[in-house]
């Protein structure tokens, strides 16, 4: 943790560094939400400030920024301003042409290697498509927070990985299971899972005959 960025503190204006003394934000300071990406930048950028995170799990999440109430409000006047131009208009359609473009293009080449990890047989090939669709579908959007989204583990991964969390939810009864509240259970629950569901998909592999009953084409059968 850096000496400008906090946890948050037991009260409203208070926040709590990495020796966990607790500290009362300075007179005329304001805490600048997250949401604003811009505003929050060039806040940062301005001077003095506070970063407040909140840690739950392995993950951090921002609860915004602490700032002069001065600075926070010229720059988002400014932003107002610059916002209001037909420059600006042109550059934000231009830019969400170019993620629509790049998420197409993204969900296209993950799809492409979901069906090289299943690698099935020919006479399931139909099959392999049709599950690389609902994995890509339920994945890849943006914001949704798979592993399908990260970019700290190659896309061959990444699709493995897809594969799997899809068939746990998918194919068996994990969503609906009470797992005791024991240290490394779950974990547990979700390696015998996953064993399970490679078996499954190895019959697919060997182009082996599958029961119509077959858990993976019941699911299948219900995304479509």
């Amino acid at each position: 943790m850096s000496e400008n960025t906090f946890s948050p503190g037991p009260t409203k204006n208070t926040v709590m560094d990495a020796n966990n003394k607790i500290r009362k934000a300075p007179r005329n300071w304001i805490l600048l939400p997250p949401g604003d990406a811009a505003l929050t930048r060039r806040t940062k950028a301005a001077g003095d400030h506070w970063i407040v995170k909140e840690k739950k799990g392995r993950r951090n999440y921002s609860k915004g920024v602490w700032a002069p109430q001065t600075t926070i409000d010229q720059i988002r006047r400014d932003l107002v301003a610059e916002r209001s131009t037909d420059g600006f208009a042109k550059r934000k359609k231009a830019a969400a042409q170019r993620r629509v473009k790049v998420q197409a293009e993204y969900v296209e080449n993950f799809h492409g290697a979901v069906v090289t990890f299943l690698n099935f047989h020919p006479d399931h090939a139909n099959l392999a498509q049709q599950m690389a669709t609902a994995v890509a579908q339920h994945a890849t959007p943006v914001g949704s927070g798979t592993v399908a989204r990260t970019k700290r583990i190659p896309i061959e991964r990444r699709a493995e990985a897809a594969v799997i969390a899809w068939m746990r939810h998918q194919t068996t009864g994990y969503d609906t299971m009470v797992v005791q509240r024991v240290k490394g259970k779950r974990r547990e629950i979700r390696r015998k899972l996953a064993q399970r569901s490679k078996k499954l998909l190895s019959q697919y592999r060997l182009g082996e005959s599958v029961l119509l009953d077959c858990p993976l084409q019941t699911a299948l059968t219900k995304t479509t």
